[in-house]
């Protein structure tokens, strides 16, 4: 028996099955051949969302651009392929994904499924590129879906509940230059200025380290048509980003783990280490950082207004528990969007996501921060850890049980489920 594992390492299944499509035609068939089936494309959900112990299909060979427009940008992709391998690809035809999250393995349709998010104040997730997608149903019809269809706003931040996404039209943008500014603060300071901060940014983001009044800030803008590139030396980038980031993190994240009582002073220095630097580099370049050390995370949005209020909660959890947290946390921001079950919809958005690493227990801390983020109307990334269900979504997802209905509609059976599916939909 096959068995499949996610990134973090805290998914396993035994699937009956895993294949390899590498086309719609090959999904059909598979569809119409087995009862149950679930898509993954790179593994890089902390959750089970795509786990399965009946037929897994791993989309990692339908990863070719079928069609790039280079005057409208729109490019037609299949579902499979990685931001990794899209994003270059699209800078050599002139073009780029007008925001992405920090990190690059996600297939397409993995991203674009869970709502997966970079920050902007005025930007939105990565599903909002969305201009069409094609999907394979439980009976096997193949369907078309583009902004004049019944299904879009469903079908864009599906969560692999409505069929197999095989095939997507991308809106991108002409590629375009970014001036990152990355720098320490006091994060007493970020929260005081942190509406001129973000309003005053395309894309900010700070990470703050737990236990200190420490954080770090990323303050990433376009630059005027004709500015040439300027990126960091390669010695720069080999010691803050490999070195200090990675190797000597990974190292610092083990010393915590032995000895806890540490981990305030580990994060007192490591919000000490990387300096201030300015560069101005591709698009996806500058987005995306190298992250090899593995952890669990934990992510929730939660009204713009609620930030500052939630992070004193945080620090005062981290104040009186008996629990030392070794990674920093990570805030972004987004603006609302109209798609039913994404966590931008119909709200702005700051994002709090909370880590550990793969060998600490996150669970008390996890459900620690989820009380507090709840508690705003925290809605959590579908591809992080969380304990909520179908009642909880139900009070935060206004067009939740419209969504419920497409489900139904389209996969009455329940073709596509899963233990997580049933927990965040129902049964």
């Amino acid at each position: 028996m096959s068995s499949w594992s996610n990134w973090a390492g805290n998914v396993t299944t035994a699937p009956d099955l895993i294949a390899h499509p590498a086309s719609t035609d090959e999904v059909v068939a598979l569809v119409g051949a087995h009862p149950r089936l679930k898509a993954v494309g790179a593994g890089h959900s902390f959750t089970p969302i795509a786990a399965t112990d009946a037929t897994l299909l791993r989309l990692d060979r339908m990863n070719r651009i079928l069609h790039a427009d280079t005057t409208t940008g729109l490019v037609r992709v299949q579902a499979g392929i990685s931001l990794h391998e899209l994003n270059p690809r699209l800078a050599a035809l002139g073009l780029a994904l007008p925001n992405l999250g920090d990190v690059d393995p996600q297939s397409v349709a993995g991203a674009t499924s869970t709502g997966t998010h970079g920050t902007g104040a005025r930007l939105f997730g990565i599903a909002k590129a969305i201009a069409a997608l094609q999907l394979v149903t439980a009976d096997g019809e193949v369907l078309e879906i583009d902004a004049g269809h019944e299904l879009f706003d469903a079908a864009r931040v599906g969560l692999g509940a409505l069929g197999i996404v095989t095939e997507v039209t991308l809106q991108c943008v002409p590629a375009f230059l970014l001036n990152a500014r990355e720098e320490p603060m006091a994060l007493s300071a970020v929260l005081r200025e942190l509406d001129d901060l973000v309003d005053g940014n395309d894309h900010f983001e700070f990470y703050f380290f737990p236990h200190t009044d420490k954080a770090l800030t990323k303050r990433n803008n376009r630059v005027p048509e004709g500015t040439a590139p300027a990126p960091l030396p390669r010695w720069r980038h080999l010691l803050d980003d490999e070195l200090l980031s990675n190797t000597l993190y990974e190292q610092v994240q083990r010393l915590g783990t032995r000895r806890p009582a540490l981990i305030p002073r580990i994060n007192a220095l490591s919000g000490s280490l990387l300096g201030a630097r300015e560069y101005i580099d591709a698009s996806h370049e500058v987005f995306v950082s190298p992250r090899r050390v593995r952890f669990r995370e934990s992510e929730f949005a939660l009204p713009r207004a609620a930030a500052a209020e939630a992070i004193g909660e945080m620090q005062r959890w981290y104040a009186k528990a008996d629990e030392s947290i070794s990674f920093p946390v990570e805030v972004r921001f987004t603006a609302a969007d109209d798609i039913w079950l994404s966590t931008g919809h119909e709200r702005d958005n700051v994002y709090i996501a909370v880590h550990q690493f793969h060998r600490t227990d996150p669970t008390r801390y996890f459900a620690a921060m989820q009380d507090i983020f709840t508690a705003h109307e925290g809605r959590p990334h579908w591809g992080k850890m969380h304990t909520l269900g179908a009642d909880y979504f139900r009070t935060v997802y206004p067009r939740f049980d419209d969504f419920v209905a497409v489900r139904d509609r389209l996969d009455p059976e329940r073709k596509f489920t899963n233990a997580y599916l049933q927990q965040v939909l129902g049964s």
